[in-house]
This record gives C-alpha cells, sequence and structure tokens, in this order.
C-alpha cells in the first residue's frame, strides 16, 4: 500500500472514530445534566454497543498495521500529521496490552458507576458505592500491571496517563515544597483572630446567581455561538473541537461565591478549548494538551484573575446591582477579603486558593495506597477522614462531605488529582511572564478579559495538543517548570490579605 493510499485509510478510520466518541459525548453530557433517572440501563447498553464499535475499528488488524507503518515512515508525514501518528501510536501500543473485552466490560461499570455514585452523595451513605468503587480500582490495577514498563511502575503508570513525565518521587517533591513553604503560612493564618465572613448566612436567589454567570460568561469574552452553560452535581467542561464547548455550574441559595467561581473556574477551561487554532478539529490534536495544562487555564481565571481585588473593582457593582438589599452593607474591601478568606474546610471545590492544595494531598496520599498497597475498600472512609484530621485539623461529619464528594473515581480517574495543583502552579509561572508583556492589572479593570486571553491564546491555547506542557512552558515562560514562582505568588498575596 503507497503512502498516500495509507493516509487515505488512517484518515477515513479516524474519522469513524470520532463519529463514534461525539456520539458518546452527547451522551455522557446528556448524562450528566437532564437525562431521566431511569434511563441508566438502556443508556448503559448503547455506551457498550458504541465502545465495542470504537475497539474493533481500533483493533482492526487493517488499521493496526497502518498506524505502524505510518509510524515507520514519520519523516514522510506533514507537521500534524507526524505529531499525530506519535501520539496515535503510543496510545494504540497501550491498549493493545489491554485485552478488549475488559476495555468494554470497564466502559460499561463506568457509565453504571456516575449514577451510583451520585444515588450514594444525594443520601450521604458511602455503602452504595464501595462495591461499585472497588470494581473500578481492581480495574484500574490491572491496568496498570498490563502497562507497566521498566521505567513506569506502579502508580506512576497512571500519573503518566495524566500528565506525561509526572512520577511519585517528582510530585512528593512539589508536595514536600508546598508543605514547607505553605502549610505553616495556613496555621499562622488560622492562629489570627476569627475575621467576620460578611457573605455567611445570607442567602442569594438562584435565579439572580444564574444571570450574574450569564454576565460572567461576557467578561471572560465566552462565544455561546459555540458553547452553553447548564446545571450539574459537579461543575465540569467537555466539548467536541472548537465550535462545540460545554459547561455546567451548580448554584446554592448560601454560598454566592461557589456558583461564582464555579463558573469562571469552568470558563476558564472553555476558554481553553475555543481558543485552540481550529485547524486542529479535523485532527485527534485538538483540546488541551494534558490535564495539568487544562487545570493552570481554569484557576489562572479563577483565582488569579477571579480572585483579584482589580477584576472586582470593576465588576463588584454589577452584583451589587443584582443582590442590592443582600450587599448593601457589603464593601468592595469586604467582598475581597470574602473571596479570600482563608479557612480549613471540607469541600475541595469551595476551598480557598491557599489551603486547596491540601485537599490535593489527601487525595494524593490515598490513591498512592489504593494502587500500591492492598487497601479494603471499608477502610477508605476511615482514611479519608484521618488525613483530612491530619492536614486540615478538622472533622468530616459524613461521607457526603467526605469521601464521595468527587466524582473522579467514579469516573476511574486514578492519577488526575495530582494535575490539579500542578496546574494551579503552572499558572503562576505563566502569570511571572504575562506581567512581563502586558499590563496585567490594567487589563483586569476592563469590561473584559480579551487582552489577557490573546496573550493565552497565543503562547498556550493556540498549540492544543501539538506540543507538550513543558514545551509550551518554555515557549511561553522561557523555562522549564518552577513551582517557586506559585509560592512566592501565594505567599506574596496572602501575606498582604492578611497584613502578616
Amino acid at each position: 500500500m503507497e503512502l498516500k493510499e495509507m493516509i487515505t485509510k488512517y484518515k477515513d478510520y479516524r474519522d469513524r472514530m470520532k463519529a463514534i466518541s461525539y456520539a458518546e459525548y452527547m451522551i455522557s453530557w446528556d448524562a450528566e445534566t437532564e437525562a431521566p433517572i431511569n434511563s441508566v440501563e438502556e443508556r448503559s447498553k448503547q455506551i457498550g454497543m458504541l465502545s465495542q464499535m470504537s475497539y474493533e475499528i481500533e483493533r482492526s488488524e487493517e488499521y493496526i498495521n497502518i498506524v505502524k507503518k505510518l509510524y515507520q515512515e514519520l519523516d514522510s508525514l506533514d507537521d500534524l500529521l507526524k505529531i499525530e501518528i506519535k501520539k496515535v501510536h503510543k496510545e494504540l501500543m497501550q491498549s493493545l496490552k489491554i485485552p478488549m473485552n475488559e476495555l468494554v466490560e470497564y466502559s460499561i461499570l463506568l457509565s453504571k458507576a456516575h449514577s451510583t455514585w451520585k444515588d450514594a452523595k444525594l443520601s450521604s451513605n458511602y455503602n452504595i458505592f464501595k462495591d461499585t468503587l472497588k470494581e473500578i480500582i481492581d480495574f484500574n490495577k490491572k491496568m496498570v500491571k498490563y502497562l507497566e514498563t521498566e521505567e513506569l511502575k506502579g502508580y506512576n503508570v497512571l500519573l503518566d496517563q495524566y500528565e506525561e513525565g509526572m512520577t511519585k518521587d517528582k510530585y512528593d517533591k512539589f508536595f514536600n515544597l508546598l508543605k514547607e513553604e505553605i502549610v505553616p503560612l495556613v496555621k499562622q493564618i488560622n492562629s489570627l483572630p476569627n475575621q467576620e465572613n460578611k457573605l455567611s448566612n445570607r442567602l442569594f436567589d438562584i435565579n439572580k446567581q444564574k444571570v450574574f454567570a450569564d454576565y460572567l460568561m461576557k467578561v471572560m469574552c465566552f462565544d455561546k455561538t459555540r458553547g452553553l452553560m447548564k446545571e450539574s452535581e459537579h461543575p465540569f467542561t467537555s466539548g467536541f473541537g472548537t465550535s462545540d464547548v460545554r459547561v455546567t455550574n451548580h448554584y446554592y441559595e448560601d454560598l454566592i461565591l461557589s456558583s461564582i467561581f464555579s463558573a469562571i473556574h469552568e470558563l476558564g477551561h472553555a476558554t481553553y478549548e475555543q481558543q485552540c487554532d481550529s485547524k486542529l478539529d479535523e485532527t485527534l490534536l485538538t483540546g488541551g494538551t494534558s490535564m495539568a495544562m487544562h487545570e493552570s487555564q481554569s484557576r489562572f481565571y479563577e483565582n488569579i484573575v477571579g480572585r483579584s481585588y482589580e477584576f472586582w473593582k470593576r465588576h463588584y457593582p454589577v452584583l451589587q446591582n443584582l443582590f442590592t438589599e443582600e450587599l448593601k452593607d457589603v464593601t468592595l474591601e469586604d467582598f475581597y477579603k470574602c473571596a479570600n478568606y482563608v479557612e480549613c474546610s471540607l469541600i475541595r471545590t469551595e476551598a480557598d486558593e491557599l489551603t486547596y492544595p491540601l485537599h490535593i494531598m489527601v487525595r494524593y496520599e490515598i490513591e498512592k495506597m489504593i494502587i500500591e498497597q492492598d487497601i479494603d475498600v471499608n477502610e477508605l472512609p476511615i482514611i479519608w477522614n484521618k488525613l483530612y484530621k491530619e492536614y486540615l485539623g478538622i472533622d468530616v461529619p459524613c461521607d457526603k462531605l467526605g469521601i464521595l464528594q468527587d466524582v473522579h473515581w467514579a469516573g476511574g480517574s486514578f492519577g488526575y488529582f495530582p494535575t490539579y495543583a500542578l496546574g494551579s502552579a503552572y499558572g503562576a509561572q505563566f502569570l511571572n511572564s504575562m506581567k512581563k508583556d502586558i499590563d496585567f492589572n490594567e487589563a483586569l479593570s476592563n469590561d473584559n478579559l480579551q487582552i489577557i486571553n490573546d496573550w493565552l491564546k497565543d503562547k498556550v491555547h493556540r498549540f492544543g495538543q501539538t506540543k507538550t506542557p513543558d514545551e509550551i512552558l518554555n515557549y511561553a515562560t522561557g523555562e522549564s517548570f518552577d513551582a517557586k514562582y506559585f509560592v512566592e505568588y501565594l505567599k506574596t498575596k496572602f501575606k498582604n490579605i492578611y497584613n502578616l
């Protein structure tokens, strides 16, 4: 078969798999936003069929041979196809190590797991979910054994899936730095006399919160012709190329900041997706290059932008006009301090910027135990509660506020959590370089964030998956990852807020 014919056949296979992926994406979106409760069984059956179809294409002898041959002809391919074939070849060689019937069964298991987790969380009963979680853990342990190499073993196999090149040793070094530099600062702040949080014990109409979330979409320049926002139990972002990017939010009457910062966080993810080069839509290279790089963007917008004084100096009057009575005695300075209020709390997604890495450390430590030790699933809530007491000094009152609070393990995402903290650190490094090119504070005071969006598009977003995280960091900042920028950023910001 000539090279041109191989490329044509490869693209035909790719297009068919993308069509199946699009169907799975739409089913998943529907399941997490508005699908009827009793549709789980039928939906799971259809997902199983789609997975089977996709795996049959991936495992076909012709497809495998084409990918292998194109990999041998990399120097003859155009730049984009060369990068894509490298990526596809690596993933294919890994997937071939896992029996197809097990992958199909796992897809079906995960399609049911979300509903089981949701039921368990709503009733705050871990026992409802534990057997399903055990099945997910067992598969991940088997997958580790299938994928282990001389270089990657144990938990490192899963860590590499989400952030290529990251290992336990590297994450341990990163988290140890945070423990040395940030934990003492948290303790110092928590030792201060209790400061009033003026937003506590106030109720904010949910419909008005939705109006402000819509306003934030305009501020962040979210293109609503290529995206939308709905509600879900756990806010998330999903998409298919640059023309279909969707986010969700969750609203609580007594937690106005929750919906605000969840919206900004998810719109940060969405900005990354919408600002990829559209020419990548036809390839397998569109979207964020890694989990941590994606998280760097969501947490950059949520924390570095969204929790800044300059941002709220411009937009707080709009919020006050919506909630005239509720915020009549809350000044801009009061609101800024509430937005950056440091408190050791239970819920990761509601955690302040400073204590957030401690929540990630709990999950990181537990995942290491799960994958590399023989931990009884019945013991996981006990271990969770113990670590929250150790790292954050608080007691966990129930499963809903403890081990059931996150959806990630129900989706089989072991190795994902550490990227959240890593992403925050990437964001601080980007900020350091951004300030050399633009007047960051002036950009925050504008009606929208277009200047900031443009910088990130040029330095990060447009590349999609055509560059590795390290290549993007070097392009944008002139150096590889360095956690010192994150530590300096946190210490400077919170020492100023708390006059330390």
